[in-house]
């Protein structure tokens, strides 16, 4: 069932992935929110998947959770936030966990694992690292000026 109201960063849903193609993901899995509701932008959600299978290499984007977050498997099952994988959904993909008859689940992150998902997603966006300027291209710069009556 789809949500009726934007989740909150941190919590963890299940997203139907139908309709994407291999190699992107196909089936169902749970994902953690990570982006706040933003203007004009209501009806989509940036979300991070989860897995409960361990990345082959160990890489800064792959976050192990201190927990599984899944409320009807164990809490102690290892999972990870696949962080390389950043999506945009609508929030008709999204869905709570059933827990019983009428009785749904909204599991939320605790702090450090939001905060730990977070720097992982800008490790997976090459964003960690500090920003180095560019060089200006020499012809360009010069070609311009002179085109604009500049004086270099």
């Amino acid at each position: 069932m789809a949500l009726m109201f934007f989740p909150r960063a941190g919590q963890v849903y299940m997203c139907d992935f139908s309709g994407f193609q291999v190699p992107e993901m196909v089936k169902p899995r749970p994902v953690i929110v990570i982006s706040p509701r933003l203007p004009f932008r209501s009806e989509i959600v940036t979300v991070v998947p989860i897995s409960t299978t361990a990345p082959r290499h160990d890489l800064p984007f792959c976050y192990r959770l201190s927990k599984n977050y899944h409320p009807q498997e164990p809490d102690d099952l290892p999972s990870w936030a696949k962080a390389d994988m950043l999506l945009n959904l609508g929030l008709y993909r999204l869905s709570a966990f059933k827990v019983g008859r009428r009785t749904y689940d909204y599991p939320t992150l605790i702090p450090q694992d939001l905060a730990g998902v977070r720097h992982a997603v800008l490790c997976g966006l090459g964003l960690d690292r500090p920003a180095v300027e560019a060089a200006p291209a020499e012809g360009y710069i010069s070609d311009v000026a002179r085109s604009s009556g500049i004086k270099t």
